[in-house]
């Protein structure tokens, strides 16, 4: 017989029982993995809008791979863990970066690169989505609501950004990115730390 029950982090244990001896098997948190690409990523864009070099294949391939897709990997075993903020929140963000690396390489493709004003709505929508996930992060930890605070912030910065075409809220932009960015790590850290040694080694809140 299989029984599934919820436990903290919304994950699944299926305890595998037989009429005698029963024994646990324990789901792995997906959220390091998905916190990690999100903000190992976005501090390193967060440099470069700080004006310390330009977008270059580190990037791309960051926004590709660990950005992109790792946060999906970790989107869908959220889903599996029957995580639904999660799953909406690690797969979005994911195919935020892959698409974020095709507006930066559309000129590859021949197709139009995006102008100011529609890049500046690219961020406004994401800075909406960003709003809403933010709500949803407060029954969760401390940490995670500074995450998804300061990327709220920086979706609607790096759209005025793009509106304004102001170099200083680039500056702006980069330092909140670091912030978001660092704090999404140091989320990230915690919650595998915390869980090795089962025990509090970085507090979350």
């Amino acid at each position: 017989m299989v029984v599934y029950s919820f436990i903290y982090y919304d994950k699944f244990l299926p305890i595998m029982a037989d009429n005698e001896s029963p024994s646990i098997r324990k789901i792995a948190n997906p959220a390091g993995l998905g916190l990690l690409g999100f903000g190992m990523t976005t501090v390193l864009l967060s440099f470069h809008n700080l004006g310390l070099y330009s977008v270059d294949s580190m990037i791309v391939s960051m926004g590709i791979f660990y950005g992109g897709i790792a946060q999906v990997i970790a989107g869908i075993l959220e889903y599996k863990n029957g995580n639904t903020f999660g799953t909406v929140a690690f797969t979005s963000y994911g195919l935020f970066w892959l698409t974020f690396v095709g507006v930066n390489t559309a000129g590859l493709t021949g197709l139009t690169a995006g102008n100011p004003s529609s890049l500046g709505l690219f961020f406004a929508i994401w800075g909406v989505l960003t709003l809403f996930l933010f709500i949803g992060t407060l029954k969760g930890t401390r940490a995670l609501q500074v995450v998804f605070l300061t990327l709220t912030i920086l979706f609607f910065v790096v759209a005025i950004r793009f509106g304004t075409q102001n170099a200083d809220v680039a500056y702006v932009a980069g330092v909140i990115g670091i912030i978001c960015g660092g704090s999404a790590m140091y989320t990230a850290f915690g919650e595998v730390l915390n869980e090795q040694h089962g025990k509090t080694i970085l507090p979350l809140g």
